[in-house]
C-alpha cells in the first residue's frame, strides 16, 4: 500500500488497530489486529488537480536541499503540507505536480499549517522508512531547532520542559496521565520587557508540543490563536506582525550512511519588524557532512 494512502486512512480514521481507531504516534505490538477498509480493485486514478499558480510559483522556489533521496523546502506560513475538505492542495501535491519525474515523492514528517521553516520529503520507499524509525525510535539523533517569538521575559537562557502532553478533542492539554514531552528552550535575544526570540529543540514530536510547552511556561507564542494572549498578539500586529511566530529553523537528519544532512530555513523577514532588525535576504541551506564521533562520556 502506497505511504500516502496510509497516512489518508489514518487522517480519515478509517484504519483501526484491534477494533479501535489508530492514531498516526501509535507503534504496533506483536499480535495487534490491523483492520484496513476494502479498496476498490482497479478504481481510477484520482484526478491530478493543477494547484494554484501563486503556490507552484512559491514552491519552484522554496528548495533548501535535494539529493538522490531527500527533498527539503521552506515551508511558507499558512500553507498546509497536503489537501483537506477546505484545501484543494497543500505542498506535497504542489510538489507532486512540479516533479512527476520523483512518483514515490512523500511527506517524511509534518509542520502545523501555520508554521514556517524546514521540511522533509522522501523520494524512496527505503528513506521514508529509515526517516519514521528515527522519529519513532531515535528521536534524539534528529536535531530539530525552531524559532519563536514568546511573551515576556524568558526567565534563563536555558530551560528544559518535561510536562506531559495529551489530545483532548482539537486541543492537545498539560496532563500528568499524557505522553512524554521534552522540549529545550533556549533564549536568543530579548526585545525589550514584552517578548523574546527563543531557540526551541524538540527532543520528542507530540502534536502542537512547542505551542503547548511554551503557552505552560508562561511564554506564549506571538500570534498562536489556540494557545495565545491576545493582549500580546495586539501589540505584535502594532509593530506589524501577523501569524503565528514559529519557524522550524533547522534540521539535522542523520543518513543510512552514517552522514548526516544539515539544513537550515533563514528567519522569516517579516519578524524583523518585530524585532527591530534590519533585512538580510539571507537564503536557506543545505549540505551533507561526516557524522561527528560521539564519545561515551
Amino acid at each position: 500500500m502506497p505511504a500516502g494512502l496510509l497516512f489518508k486512512l489514518l487522517r480519515q480514521g478509517r484504519l483501526r488497530v484491534n477494533g479501535r481507531r489508530a492514531e498516526q504516534n501509535y507503534r504496533l505490538a506483536e499480535g495487534d489486529v490491523i483492520d484496513l477498509p476494502a479498496l476498490q480493485a482497479g478504481a481510477p486514478a484520482t484526478t491530478v488537480t493543477r494547484p494554484p499558480t501563486a503556490l507552484l510559483d512559491r514552491m519552484a522556489k522554496a528548495v533548501l536541499y535535494e539529493d538522490s533521496n531527500l527533498l527539503v523546502v521552506d515551508k511558507p506560513a499558512g500553507v498546509a503540507v497536503h489537501r483537506g475538505s477546505d484545501v484543494p492542495a497543500g505542498v506535497i501535491e504542489t510538489l507532486r505536480f512540479l516533479r512527476p519525474d520523483l512518483p514515490d515523492l512523500e511527506l517524511g514528517h509534518r509542520l502545523d499549517r501555520d508554521t514556517s521553516g524546514v521540511l522533509v520529503l522522501t523520494k524512496t520507499p527505503p528513506m521514508l522508512r529509515h526517516l519514521h524509525e528515527m522519529l519513532r525510535d531515535r528521536e534524539k539523533e534528529i536535531e530539530r531547532h525552531y524559532l519563536a517569538i514568546v511573551a515576556g521575559q524568558w526567565p534563563a537562557n536555558l530551560r528544559v520542559l518535561e510536562a506531559p502532553l495529551r489530545r483532548r478533542d482539537a486541543d492537545v492539554v498539560v496532563d500528568p496521565r499524557g505522553q512524554r514531552a521534552e522540549t529545550h528552550v533556549r533564549v536568543r535575544r530579548r526585545v525589550g520587557d514584552w517578548a523574546t526570540l527563543v531557540d526551541v529543540r524538540l527532543f520528542t514530536g507530540r502534536k502542537h508540543q512547542i505551542r503547548v510547552h511554551l503557552q505552560h511556561a508562561g511564554h506564549p507564542i506571538a500570534g498562536d490563536d489556540r494557545y495565545g494572549d491576545p493582549r500580546f498578539d495586539s501589540v505584535v500586529a502594532s509593530r506589524g506582525g501577523s501569524g503565528l511566530h514559529l519557524h522550524a529553523a533547522r534540521m539535522v537528519i542523520p543518513l543510512p550512511d552514517g552522514r548526516d544532512v544539515v539544513v537550515s530555513a533563514p528567519m522569516p523577514e517579516r519578524w524583523r519588524r518585530v524585532l527591530g532588525t534590519p533585512a538580510t535576504g539571507g537564503a536557506g541551506r543545505g549540505s551533507r557532512r561526516s557524522r561527528p564521533v560521539r564519545s561515551g562520556r
